[in-house]
């Protein structure tokens, strides 16, 4: 049986094995198989152009970040607001049903042009719109799951207490949904960098990492195309790492809630099963 240190050394090495060997491989088709560049440009190539065109693909990475970041930040805040709501009122639930339902299938491809057009050929918004709308779906489902998570004797602790519904919300709401929220920013969070790509690619603004593969890959530079999508894979990677290390901070340590008995506070660990209800 391998001990902590052991495991936690082949959940690096192994992906780094992996990928040395893809990588092998994939020089291997290029160089003596004869694979053209035109199908598969090889890694070597691909690292020149990195090297070569490493100001643009800063550059257009700093605005497919930007873009995705602001739609990650306002879907969530979207997203978190009418899961709220639709946890309060039942009429908000029934109503928000079908437009949530409608945004999950709206395909990126076809809203992209139509927001770009609106918008106009110089503006950011469309894109940020699209990586917005993305966001916005996946955490308002775990949000509102994890606000229906609260069981019925808390809640009516909380009545007994003649709690507001704000104190109902900070107090014991919030804290019970926390990983449904995180849970879902994590996910929200690959999928805006995949949805300013998209919106990127079908017109707007130039210089983001979508548009610059579109020019590459229209004017044969297949190199330099495959450069910029791995600048995409790493700036999707940064997200989701950063989101899973905001919801490992986050819940490694609960709330601190106060010891009625004793008037000390405990700290809530992850492994704690029982809930504490203050007011």
């Amino acid at each position: 049986m391998m001990g902590p240190r052991t495991e936690s050394t082949l959940r690096i090495v192994a992906p780094i094995a992996v990928g040395a060997i893809v990588l092998g491989i994939w020089q291997f088709l290029v160089s003596v198989v004869g694979i053209s560049d035109y199908l598969l440009p090889s890694p070597a190539s691909i690292v020149e152009e990195l090297v070569a065109s490493w100001d643009s693909i800063v550059s257009a990475t700093l605005i497919t970040g930007t873009n995705a970041l602001i739609g990650l930040v306002v879907g969530t805040l979207l997203g978190i607001a009418l899961a709220a709501l639709a946890a309060r009122w039942r009429a908000v639930d029934q109503m928000s049903a079908p437009v949530i339902a409608s945004l999950a299938v709206v395909p990126i491809v076809a809203l992209a042009p139509v927001l770009n057009s609106m918008f106009g050929a110089d503006s950011q918004f469309g894109r940020q719109a699209i990586a917005a709308i993305a966001s916005f779906v996946p955490v308002f489902v775990n949000t509102l799951r994890g606000f229906r998570q609260t069981t019925p004797v808390h809640r009516e602790l909380m009545r007994a207490y003649a709690a507001t519904p704000g104190q109902v919300l900070r107090t014991l709401t919030l804290p019970t949904a926390r990983p449904f929220i995180l849970t879902g920013i994590r996910i929200a969070s690959s999928l805006a960098v995949i949805s300013a790509l998209v919106a990127e690619y079908f017109g707007g603004p130039r210089g983001g990492l979508g548009s610059l593969i579109s020019t590459s890959a229209a004017s044969s530079a297949y190199a330099r195309a495959w450069a910029y999508v791995v600048a995409s894979i790493a700036l999707g990677l940064l997200f989701y790492l950063a989101t899973l290390l905001l919801e490992r901070l986050v819940l490694r340590t609960r709330p601190t809630t106060p010891d009625r008995t004793t008037g000390t506070r405990t700290t809530r660990t992850r492994s704690t099963t029982s809930t504490t209800v203050s007011t």
